[in-house]
Order: structure tokens, then C-alpha cells, then sequence
């Protein structure tokens, strides 16, 4: 049997407006067959319990996607098994998740069951000390990358005229010639949203390795002033309209803008690298992004690009350091609860959700 591609993706993003959710975007609950939100504190078993499931259905040949958390790469907060139409979540805050079809689609699953709550009581100062320290850290880290932010659309702004529109534009329609089969669908292809990168505790992470899984072809758009949008805007169009399905990959500095997008039913993606988030293979085509853009505008404006890039690292790091700070008060919160869940428990809870899954038809 072919081994399947390991795919992960984020559906959250620290933006500089705060927690940013493509949650609405896990699973569409018309098409599911089931979603479990798992509800329940830190350290009951919620990221282990979908580890253990997504490690099984890998085991049993089922396409499986996982999503990561953005705030701990190494933690998950989702699985989702297209092939069964369904998805296990952590449903809690920042990620709310709230049903539209409790019942019938959807499933609370209740993991605080697995707390030893008489053994916690005596602890409660010590768990709203660590959640309190926990929040300020992510607003600190918030208010650092809405700075960031500012600076890095200054230096946008600075270069993209209408002229180098027009410029991206039709680099991306001679792209689309030579790379998307023209056809006539009878409807146009999907579009699914999903991070591929992510700021967290460990720093600015993009997940290059799941579109080298997916796909063989790899353009990399080299952006050192965030352009790639105005080339990424018109590839989707001419994709969708010609009836292939897409991965529409936010920028979680921009989330109203592209950074990156693949066709995996052509084996093609657009890869954008910047800053320290460089591709690290060899791609099919790389294209220079700034060289486009007006030489005269670009000699004027190197001393101001030169302090935005400075700057917006400096701020970059502020922020990676306060997730890291909140990283560390979630594993001290963690190490208070965990002497207190009942893992067997969660261990069946486990087992139980895997074999409802098994015995769902396949798509």
C-alpha cells in the first residue's frame, strides 16, 4: 500500500488583531458525517487524545490532516478525516467551536470529566495565578505584531503602484497558460482555507513539508516586501475557474491576503519565501518578486526598507518571546492538573470516538 502524504496545517494564526480562527473552515457540517468538540481545561488529555486517533487512522490508510496549534507547534488542535467526513476538535478558547447541528452533526465531548475536580479545589489560586500570567503574555505578544504589522504594510505601500499590479498580473496569467489546463468544468473548483504558516513559541514556522508532500511542482515567490498577493489573487481565479481545487493559505500577518497556495490535483504550488521563512529545496521556478517592482522607487526606498526589515524582526523576536513565556505558564499549568486526570479514562474516551469512526462508510 502507498503510504499516504503526513499533511498538517494551522487553522488559527496569532495576527496582529489578536487570535485569528478559520475554525468555520475545519469541516463544512452539510457535508460531515460527524464532528467531536472536545471541551475541557489544559492538561486533560485533548491534544493526546487526537494524536492517538490520527495515529490510528494513518495506521488504517485514511487520509488524515492534522492541524497544529499556533501557539505550540508540537500540540495539536484538530484531526480531520476527509475520507469518513468527520473531525475531532478542541472546541475551547481561543478556537471556540460551537455546533450548528448539535446532535445530528456535531458531538460534545467532555473531557473534564477526566478531572479529579475534589483533589483541584485546594489549588484554584495557584490555576487563576498561571491563567492570568498566561493571557498578559499573549497580549504582549499581540501588540508586538500589530507594530510589526504597521511597518511591513509602510513598506508595502512604498512599492506596489498600480503599474506593478499590472506587472504581477500578467506574470500570473503567462504562469497560468503554461501550468493550468484550460477546461470547461460543470462547476468551479473549491477552495479550502488553511494557514500554512504560523508565528509561535518557537518563532515564525512555515509547513513546507506538506506541500512538497502534495506537490511535485514548486514556485517560489522570493517577497521581501509582502507583493506576493497581487500574483497569488490571480492564479486562484484561474485555477477555480477552470474547475481544479485549491489550498488558499492566508498570510497570519495579513490575513485578508494570500502567502501561499497549492493545486494538489496538478501537483503544483506557489510557495511564498521571506525573511527567515525561506524554501528549503530546490523548486521548479523561483521568481524574484522585488525585482518587478520600479528601480527608482526601489533606490529611494532602500535606507526606509533597510529600517523596516530591522525593525520588524526586533519586533518579530518580542513577540516569539512572549509565546514563549506563555508556552512555559501553560506547562506549569499542565504539571498543576496532570497528577489530577484520570488517563485511563481519556484513554477510553479515545477508543470509543476511533470505533464510531470505523464504522462510518467511506465517502
Amino acid at each position: 500500500m502507498t503510504a499516504l502524504p503526513h499533511i498538517q496545517y494551522f487553522l488559527g494564526a496569532n495576527a496582529p488583531s489578536g487570535f485569528y480562527s478559520l475554525y468555520d473552515h475545519l469541516l463544512p457540517p452539510e457535508q460531515a458525517r460527524a464532528i467531536y468538540i472536545l471541551k475541557g481545561g489544559p492538561g486533560c488529555g485533548k491534544s493526546t487524545l487526537m494524536r492517538k486517533i490520527g495515529a490510528w487512522a494513518e495506521e488504517s490508510g485514511l487520509e488524515t490532516e492534522f492541524i497544529l496549534c499556533s501557539g505550540d507547534p508540537d500540540s495539536l488542535d484538530a484531526v480531520i478525516l476527509p475520507a469518513r467526513g468527520t473531525a475531532i476538535v478542541d472546541g475551547t478558547a481561543p478556537h471556540v467551536v460551537e455546533p450548528k447541528y448539535p446532535g445530528a452533526v456535531e458531538r460534545y465531548v467532555n473531557m473534564g470529566d477526566c478531572y479529579d475536580k475534589k483533589a483541584l479545589w485546594p489549588l484554584r489560586r495557584e490555576i487563576m495565578d498561571c491563567m492570568s500570567g498566561y493571557k498578559n503574555c499573549y497580549q504582549r505578544a499581540y501588540r508586538c505584531l500589530d507594530a510589526a504589522s504597521e511597518i511591513m504594510e509602510d513598506q508595502r505601500s512604498m512599492l506596489l503602484t498600480d503599474a506593478l499590479s499590472q506587472k504581477l498580473a500578467k506574470r500570473a496569467h503567462g504562469i497560468l497558460a503554461r501550468e493550468i489546463p484550460r477546461q470547461k468544468p460543470e462547476r468551479p473548483g473549491q477552495i479550502k482555507q488553511r494557514f500554512l504558516g504560523a508565528v509561535t513559541c518557537k518563532g515564525q514556522v512555515c509547513l513546507f513539508d506538506t506541500a512538497l508532500a502534495q506537490c511535485g511542482r514548486i514556485y517560489e515567490l522570493a517577497d521581501r516586501c509582502g507583493l506576493a498577493h497581487e500574483m497569488l489573487i490571480h492564479l486562484l481565479a484561474g485555477a477555480v475557474a477552470n474547475g481544479y481545487d485549491v489550498v488558499a493559505c492566508p498570510d497570519p500577518m495579513a490575513p485578508d491576503r494570500l502567502a501561499h497556495l497549492l493545486v494538489p490535483q496538478l501537483g503544483l504550488a506557489f510557495l511564498t519565501s521571506a525573511g527567515s521563512l525561506t524554501f528549503p529545496g530546490r523548486p521548479y521556478r523561483r521568481i524574484r518578486l522585488d525585482a518587478a517592482a520600479d528601480s527608482e522607487i526601489m533606490r529611494h526606498s532602500r535606507p526606509r526598507l533597510h529600517f523596516a526589515k530591522k525593525v520588524t524582526a526586533a519586533l518579530l523576536e518580542e513577540a516569539t518571546d512572549s509565546l514563549a513565556q506563555a508556552k512555559s505558564m501553560h506547562d506549569d499549568l499542565e504539571a498543576v492538573y496532570n497528577p489530577h486526570v484520570d488517563f485511563a479514562l481519556a484513554e477510553e474516551i479515545a477508543r470509543s470516538i476511533w470505533a464510531e469512526i470505523q464504522s462510518f462508510p467511506i465517502l
